[in-house]
């Protein structure tokens, strides 16, 4: 027998089981409407900066992950690694950042968490 069949003929209960869990878990998402998910907050903040890229990556990176992220990049990190990082982000992430504000949040970032921090 081929596969499914063989699955069906070998493990029937089980795989009614496994229907009607998903169907219960669809019914109780269905009854109780919107779902909410509490996450604890960020133990991390995004360094503060006059930059205006700073409240940029505030209203776009931070709205998905956590600011620790910027801290595990490298400090020597140059400009081009950050601008690559944000075209990441925004091409195969899907973040909804504006081309126009790429300039700012790279700035921004490669001034504060980069190569370009003041020592």
């Amino acid at each position: 027998m081929s596969g499914p069949a063989r699955f069906r003929r070998v493990w029937p209960g089980a795989a009614m089981a496994l229907c009607a869990a998903a169907l219960a878990a669809g019914n109780a998402i269905a009854q109780d409407g919107v779902r909410t998910i509490v996450l604890p907050p960020d133990g991390v903040l995004l360094r503060p900066s006059s930059l205006p890229g700073y409240a940029k990556a505030l209203d776009h990176c931070v709205a998905c992950h956590s600011a620790e992220y910027f801290q595990y990049q490298p400090p020597s990190a140059p400009r081009g690694y950050w601008e690559a990082m944000v075209k990441r982000m925004r091409t195969v992430f899907k973040a909804p950042v504006d081309e126009a504000d790429v300039p700012d949040i790279v700035d921004y970032l490669v001034k504060t968490y980069g190569a370009e921090q003041p020592r």
